[in-house]
């Protein structure tokens, strides 16, 4: 009886040993999943520096099937169907850039099933990445947001799998699919380093059947663009989209702007125009804690950016008109938004708002002393200056959300504004 005791007790802690929940929470196969892990972890009594430690080193990565690979992830009860380009000599020790490549046409397809092989084929850059080619249809177009949710559902599952490089996830189109990276880049900054739209117009999102009142240009600031469009194109000619793009580089959106004037509704220009693609590419990986931030939105389900939560819309004391980069694009508003404008220098937090009256900044050891006072003011008003404690439990929270090695947070600062 005393063995089978002894026995028990040893399996318990062995349960409860911080290797063994690390490895349960790292195996996990959605972020819900990691979360109900993280409980694991909690109870095995390790420590935050050690935990942190862990999450940054991330998970054991293993061999994987090389070439066209075929994959779905489901959302709202809709299977979204995707392929993976992996590279022939692919290293699991090695950190791979993904490269997300949008297609047109999305009016075309009346359903959601891949089209042709699943290669990325001319549209080939230099350097070894991991494409991954999603599939839109008339009913999810990349302007939905089942599609922003699928697009971020299917970067968690790569990084689950392959040795992804979190710091260098971008999104690039073509036509419908370079309209689309706009629509992203405005909806869920988080994930990616930067947007290429090619041949796209960000007005087609103006459009009655699409514009859903909650399209924000400005939130354009917080990533670099890389913009192509040809003076010849039957659909979006530069006559039509310039315009916009100088009007947003004059605005304080970071464009590389390269019109084509030759250009048709087509990537004959892609021969010449790869090598700059991808030195843009290569220099602009993504901040995963950016000192500025920008963010507005009239919903929860899009109110985060980075280490930004809005948490609460409404009109708050000390708040003052901010310009607004709709009054050129005219999209429709459903309703008031609320914006944050967020300036970080050391440990201190300037923020400007509108429309809102409550935030949460979550603080990575990464770019807070935490062993000093932490400032945040807003509106000119200090309303928060204390030292915070590293808590495991919001790390493991954050960790299991973002699945992601280099935005790791140990701290919440939560600021109501009335």
């Amino acid at each position: 009886m005393k063995l089978a005791l002894l026995t028990l007790t040893a399996l318990a802690a062995l349960a409860q040993s911080p290797d063994a929940a690390f490895q349960k929470f790292f195996a996990a196969d959605s972020p819900a999943s990691a979360a109900r892990a993280a409980s694991d972890i909690e109870k095995s009594k390790i420590t935050f520096d050690d935990a942190f430690a862990r999450l940054k080193k991330g998970r054991a990565y293993t061999a994987q099937k090389t070439g066209v690979v075929p994959a779905k992830v489901r959302v709202n009860n809709i299977d979204h169907f995707y392929s993976i380009n992996v590279p022939a000599n692919y290293d699991p020790a090695k950190k791979y850039q993904v490269r997300f490549q949008l297609h047109g046409g999305v009016g075309g397809r009346s359903d959601n099933q891949p089209r042709g092989n699943g290669e990325i084929g001319q549209l080939a850059g230099n350097s070894e990445q991991i494409y991954v080619l999603p599939y839109a249809w008339d009913a999810a177009g990349w302007w939905s947001d089942d599609q922003v949710l699928s697009l971020a559902t299917i970067v968690d599952s790569l990084k689950r799998t392959y040795n992804i490089h979190e710091n260098r996830v971008h999104i690039s189109g073509v036509s419908d699919g370079g309209t689309g990276a706009y629509w992203i880049a405005m909806r869920d900054t988080t994930p990616y380093a930067s947007f290429l739209p090619l041949n796209g117009y960000i007005m087609v999102l103006g459009n009655n059947e699409i514009d859903d009142g909650k399209v924000y240009p400005g939130n354009l600031r917080n990533k670099p663009l890389f913009v192509i469009n040809g003076g010849k194109d039957r659909l979006y000619p530069t006559s039509y989209t310039e315009p916009y793009t100088r009007f947003f580089l004059k605005n304080g959106v970071d464009i590389e702007y390269h019109p084509q004037p030759e250009g048709e509704h087509n990537t004959r220009w892609w021969p010449q125009m790869k090598d700059p693609f991808e030195k843009f590419v290569t220099q602009h990986p993504r901040q995963p804690h950016p000192a500025r931030i920008s963010w507005e939105a009239s919903d929860l389900a899009h109110a985060r950016a980075h280490w930004l939560v809005i948490d609460q819309f409404g009109p708050a004391p000390g708040e003052r008109a901010m310009e607004d980069l709709n009054t050129e694009t005219e999209f429709s508003r459903e309703k008031k938004p609320g914006r944050v404008d967020l300036v970080r220098k050391g440990n201190t937090v300037e923020a400007t708002t509108q429309g809102v009256t409550a935030f949460t900044l979550l603080l990575s050891p990464d770019e807070f002393d935490f062993a000093q006072p932490i400032r945040v003011l807003a509106n000119d008003r200090q309303l928060f200056n204390a030292r915070v404690q590293p808590d495991l439990k919001t790390l493991l929270k954050w960790a299991a959300k973002d699945n992601d090695r280099t935005m790791l947070y140990g701290a919440e600062v939560k600021i109501t504004l009335k």
